[in-house]
């Protein structure tokens, strides 16, 4: 099983980066969104 993950991880690796990109991006749009009424 863990010889599994770690093929998975190892097959998909620069997909994952991407993905944790995407979900930063996310992120830091939500706090932007959040953040910008109180500014104005």
């Amino acid at each position: 099983m863990i010889r599994d993950i770690k093929t998975v991880l190892h097959r998909s690796q620069a997909t994952l980066v991407l993905d944790l990109a995407g979900a930063a991006a996310l992120a830091v749009m939500l706090v932007a969104a959040l953040l910008i009424p109180a500014l104005v």
